[in-house]
Parts: C-alpha cells; sequence; structure tokens
C-alpha cells in the first residue's frame, strides 16, 4: 500500500482520500483553511455528498488531516485536488495550482520512499502538465514525477463513480511514473486509457463538453416538441434506445449549472479562441444553456401574465439532487429573474442550508407546503424524490392557483373547490447527470407535466381525468 498526499480538502480532495483510504493507502490530506481541518478532525464534512462521511469515519485511522504543508513531504503520491474556478476572461484560474506547485518541499527536503509524482486531478486547460513540468524543473524538482490523472465524478454519486470507474485516464511525460500511478486503482474495475499528457487533459473538458452537448440538444429538442405537439420525453426515449447513442443525459430541463460544467465549457471555448479557433458549437451549447434558465420566466409571463406582485415557489436550489453544491445553481438566476419582474419568491430545499449567491430576499421555507402555501406558481428546479407527486390534493389546497411548471409523477388531477392543478411545459432536469429514464414512472404519461402543445396535453388531462 501507498502513501499518498492531498492538496485541498475541498470535494474532490475528500472523495479522492476517503476512496485512496478504503483502497488500503495512507492518505494525508492537506488544507489551508483552519476551520475545515478542525471540522474533519472531528469527523464533520463540510458538503453533502452520499457515503463520503461514512468512508471517512470507517477510514480514520488510515487518514491524517492537516495545514502543515511537511507531512505531506514523504508521500510517495501528491494529488493536486484544488479548485480552479474562471477567470473574468473564461480561462481557469491556476493559482491555487501555481500555489500547491511553489509550497512543495524543497530538493532534499523530501521524506524517504524512491521518486515521488505530483499527480493532477483538478481539470486544467490542456498544456497545464508541461508548464507545471518546466515549473518543477525550474526549482531544482526534476526527480519529482507528473502525470495528470482527471477526475471524473459526478456529485450524488461521486464514491459510486470513483469505486466503480468507466474508466481512468493516466497521462504521463515518463511511462513508470504512470504505471505507479495506475497501480494506485488496483482492484477496481475499469479500464485504463494512457496517453501523454496534453491527451489526458483534453480527455476530461472533451467529455465534459460532449455531456453538455447532449443536455443542450435534448433541450433544444424539447423546445421544438412544445411547439408541434410532440412528447419529448418519448422522443428522449427513443433516441436513447439506439445503441450508438444510449440514454444518458438526454432528460430535457432547465439545463446544466454545478462547479464542472460552466466553468470547463468556458475554460475549453477560451482555451481554443487562444488557440485561434472559434468552437462554435460550444459556444451554440453555452448559449442554448443560458437561455433555457430565463425561458421558465416567460413560461410564467404566459400563463400569470405580468408577474410583478405574484408569487412564486422555487422548490429545489442545489445544481442537482443529491448534492448541497449552488455553485452555478440554475435557482440563483430564477429567482433573481423573478425578483427583477417584482415577484415575491419563496424557496424550499431539503438539503441546502447555505443558500451561496441565492437573493437575500428570496424566503425560505421549512417545507414544500411552507413554499407553495399562497403561490401562483411552483417551479420545480431541483428533481427531489420529495417533489415527485407534487401535483396532489393538499398542494393543490395551498397553493393560491396550482399552476406547477415542472415534471411530476402522475397525480391524477382533478378539478375540485381549490381549482385545477395544471401542470406546465418546463421539465426540471437532472442538471448534470440527465437522463431518459426507462422506469415504469417515466413511462407512465398519466403525468401532465412535460414539452408539447396544448392539444397534447388536453389529451393527457381527459386520459387523467
Amino acid at each position: 500500500m501507498a502513501k499518498v498526499g492531498i492538496f485541498g480538502a475541498g470535494w474532490v480532495g475528500l472523495v479522492t482520500g476517503a476512496c485512496f483510504a478504503e483502497l488500503g493507502h495512507e492518505v494525508v490530506i492537506r488544507d489551508i483553511v483552519p476551520e475545515k481541518i478542525e471540522g474533519l478532525r472531528a469527523g464533520r464534512v463540510p458538503f453533502h455528498e452520499p457515503d463520503v462521511p461514512e468512508l471517512l469515519a470507517k477510514n480514520r485511522e488510515r487518514l491524517t488531516f492537516t495545514l502543515d504543508v511537511n507531512d505531506v513531504a514523504d508521500c510517495e503520491f501528491l494529488f493536486v485536488c484544488v479548485d480552479t474556478p474562471p477567470t473574468y476572461s473564461g480561462d481557469a484560474d491556476l493559482s491555487r495550482v501555481w500555489t500547491v506547485v511553489d509550497e512543495l518541499p524543497q530538493r532534499g527536503t523530501f521524506g524517504e520512499g524512491g521518486r515521488h509524482i505530483l499527480v493532477m486531478k483538478s481539470t486544467v486547460p490542456v498544456g497545464t502538465g508541461e508548464k507545471v513540468r518546466h515549473g518543477l524543473d525550474s526549482r531544482g524538482l526534476s526527480e519529482v514525477g507528473y502525470v495528470s490523472n482527471p477526475e471524473f465524478l459526478a456529485e450524488g454519486r461521486a464514491v459510486r463513480d470513483f469505486m466503480n470507474p468507466d474508466r481512468i485516464a493516466i497521462g504521463a511525460f515518463d511511462e513508470a511514473d504512470g504505471e505507479r500511478v495506475a497501480s494506485l486503482y488496483a482492484g477496481l474495475d475499469g479500464p485504463i486509457v494512457r496517453s501523454d499528457v496534453n491527451s489526458a487533459e483534453m480527455i476530461k473538458l472533451a467529455a465534459n463538453a460532449f455531456l453538455m452537448t447532449r443536455i443542450s440538444f435534448i433541450n433544444e429538442i424539447a423546445n421544438v416538441c412544445e411547439a408541434t405537439g410532440a412528447d419529448v420525453v418519448k422522443v428522449a426515449e427513443g433516441i436513447g434506445l439506439d445503441h450508438r447513442l444510449g440514454p444518458h443525459f438526454l432528460r430535457a430541463g432547465i439545463g446544466y449549472g454545478g462547479s464542472c460544467f460552466p466553468k470547463d465549457s468556458l475554460a475549453l471555448k477560451q482555451l481554443a479562441s487562444n488557440s485561434g479557433y472559434h468552437f462554435q458549437l460550444l459556444s451554440a451549447v453555452i448559449e442554448v444553456n443560458e437561455l433555457q434558465k430565463r425561458r421558465v420566466v416567460g413560461k410564467l409571463k404566459k400563463h400569470l401574465g405580468p408577474l410583478r406582485g405574484k408569487k412564486v415557489a422555487l422548490l429545489g436550489l442545489a445544481f442537482k439532487p443529491n448534492t448541497d453544491d449552488m455553485r452555478e445553481a440554475p435557482s440563483i438566476v430564477l429567482a433573481s429573474r423573478l425578483l427583477a419582474e417584482g415577484a415575491e419568491v419563496s424557496a424550499w430545499d431539503p438539503i441546502v442550508q447555505r443558500g451561496g449567491n441565492l437573493p437575500a430576499s428570496v424566503e425560505r421555507a421549512g417545507s414544500v407546503l411552507d413554499a407553495v402555501r399562497g403561490a401562483d406558481a411552483a417551479v420545480i428546479v431541483t428533481e427531489w424524490d420529495d417533489l415527485r407527486d407534487l401535483a396532489r390534493d393538499d398542494v393543490r389546497a395551498a397553493m393560491g392557483n396550482a399552476l406547477i411548471i415542472g415534471r411530476t409523477e402522475p397525480a391524477r388531477p382533478r378539478r375540485g373547490a381549490g381549482g385545477r392543478v395544471r401542470v406546465r411545459g418546463h421539465r426540471a432536469a437532472d442538471v448534470a447527470h440527465g437522463r431518459a429514464r426507462g422506469d415504469a414512472r417515466t413511462r407512465s404519461r398519466a403525468e401532465v407535466g412535460g414539452h408539447g402543445s396544448d392539444r397534447s396535453r388536453r389529451r393527457q388531462g381527459r386520459a387523467a381525468r
């Protein structure tokens, strides 16, 4: 078993560290935030991610949390797991990566254990490895190897993705360094893709760009379906059954968000631009995603008229289910636009505690019913399981005007004293992992949400009654 050092106790760093410890390696996780390290030592995880707290607790004897960079000096592998947010120009901000390089122990102060290897887990532009290699050499650290080993983890299922990988990408300047990094994953059942460093860096960016393209594509198809009376759920199902395409990321919705897709799309677009190439397709993907969020406001105005003085409930704040991550969450854009239209906005989420950049004037509710009470409309922003049966009697009774925008499970909407539940147009999707699910619940078209013409919705409504 190896000794692994990790720079960065954020989402990628903790998941990586917890999983390597589960594989039997000794892991030292270093961060610069005292409160974070103190919390981790006390068993507190600073974010919501299924299975991570359990793995950290189970492997405490193999895990060390520290603020001291010298504590990683005797680690054979030094994983860089810091964030690389976008700059104003769209380029990736690599300042934290360079801080790690600058803080590496000087030549001769590394501990025993042979050749040390700096491993890049952070998502970085193509060409970063060559620059870091030059930086190491200029500091007299030519004996430190460098390997690109990008992460392919999805929030909400990161542990499962790590322990059951679709692939493990490893790009190295020295083949022996790549082999040693590959050995860390011994026991995992997943193909290893070995390449040069530049190619490994591009694999990560290209994979994310293609997933984003699928999301924006199915959203465009959904908009055309709405205009023509087609059912995008059935269309996505038919597309997904093609063995050349598959069903993944074909779930129409509000657009992608989160910590990866938005910044990676900008970084790849800027990388292409800096290289003299105009990436037209990716530019269109980004534009479609931005417009998709704003289409929800248009749908509300279509059904409610002017939004000034209207109350709209946003159900779900995180950018996708099973996480509390608010980075680039569509809920932030929606709340800001609704407030600008003069609407009153309430919001509910089962996990999110801190609202991130959510406007302060948004009223946070402790339950779904509290959020929708007296609301003129409710928008399913994040597809939490709690919202599958939203179009039900108690919700209808609580709302002032039972208009729901988003996907719900069959609810048998009917006329009654409280009025009729109307579920319209927009499908709130799993923005980073959209799927055309093939389970019975998805196939049941008694649900009245989704893209389709008024004519098709009336047919569905008659079937539901």
